[in-house]
């Protein structure tokens, strides 16, 4: 058993993995701001408060808790939110992660592992696809600056210190159960519920990873000796168009009604394409995704169908 702190537990992702650890008889701290309401965690895991940006209370947590492993995936992530708010989207991705990296330095002799979710967006616009672990990072949004400013810091950490660091770069994840805001689940609760969808740009093309594989991520490279000191790419290494995933996306909800583009402004930057390769976590580590973008779909339509008519 592993002591297991998590930042991001009531998120998208935490909330998908956190059971998961509790499955296996991880002992799992999970670390939240405010109660949101939004999960419910389990019994088997402990909640405990505080803010990333308050340096002083999370190395007291963290020496109080003394956890063997990090798993940080809290972030302020919209990426349009991000343009509009950068002072607080670099307290938080940047300084936050910093202020926890630090304190498990600092205040767990026995530390072993820490976790930090990085993101595709950190690669920006690209020319070779699909994209590897070395290419340079690009990031054209305050939200990826602050996640590449945050994977540099801990690349220093582990140089200077060997801090025992693990960044996974995950691509576009869909499958909420919650949120509608982001493209897949916009389009199906659209399709499902009206006869006009209206959405933005129909020509950038994605790399779409499925909640569950996102999740056994995680799960590979937790404890995982030749994740550490790493950077992964966790994607499907296939890309399709948004116009292409929204035609999918009619064909399983049998949509006749119209669709309406435009509607959504656009970002100041925007990343055309991102599409990436696992070569290296199937090489190294043996993952590899176990969903194709149809089963997902698939998926996810019918987590919603169920959900709308209840």
């Amino acid at each position: 058993m592993t002591r297991l702190l998590v930042t991001g537990g009531s998120g998208f992702i935490g909330s998908h993995l956190i059971p998961k650890l509790a499955e296996l008889g991880h002992e799992v701290y999970s670390l939240e701001r405010y109660v949101t309401g939004r999960y419910v965690l389990g019994a088997k895991t402990m909640t405990v408060f505080g803010d990333l940006r308050d340096s002083f209370t999370i190395r007291k947590l963290v020496r109080e808790a003394q956890p063997d492993a990090v798993i940080h995936l809290a972030s302020i992530s919209p990426v349009a939110y991000s343009y509009d708010h950068p002072q607080e989207v670099f307290d938080v991705n940047t300084l936050g992660t910093i202020n926890l990296a630090e304190a498990c330095l600092r205040e767990v002799p026995h530390f072993k592992h820490f976790l930090f979710a990085g993101t595709s967006e950190e690669y920006g616009n690209q020319t070779e696809f699909p994209i590897k672990e070395d290419a340079e990072l690009r990031p054209n949004s305050p939200y990826s600056v602050s996640k590449v400013a945050a994977d540099k810091y801990l690349e220093y950490m582990r140089d200077a210190y060997d801090f025992p660091v693990t960044v996974l770069r995950s691509f576009n994840t869909y499958a909420r159960k919650d949120n509608v805001h982001f493209v897949v689940e916009r389009t199906i609760t659209q399709m499902l519920q009206d006869k006009t969808v209206k959405l933005g740009d129909p020509t950038p093309v994605r790399d779409l990873l499925y909640i569950d594989d996102h999740v056994d991520a995680y799960m590979t490279c937790l404890d995982n000796e030749k994740a550490r000191g790493d950077v992964f790419n966790f994607c499907t290494g296939r890309g399709v168009s948004i116009k292409e995933l929204v035609d999918q996306i009619a064909s399983l909800v049998d949509f006749d009604g119209e669709i309406i583009w435009g509607t959504i402004p656009a970002r100041p930057l925007d990343v055309k394409k991102l599409v990436g390769s696992y070569e290296k976590a199937k090489r190294v580590l043996g993952w590899k995704p176990k969903y194709t973008l149809e089963e997902g779909l698939k998926k996810t339509v019918d987590f919603w169908k169920n959900k709308l008519e209840g």
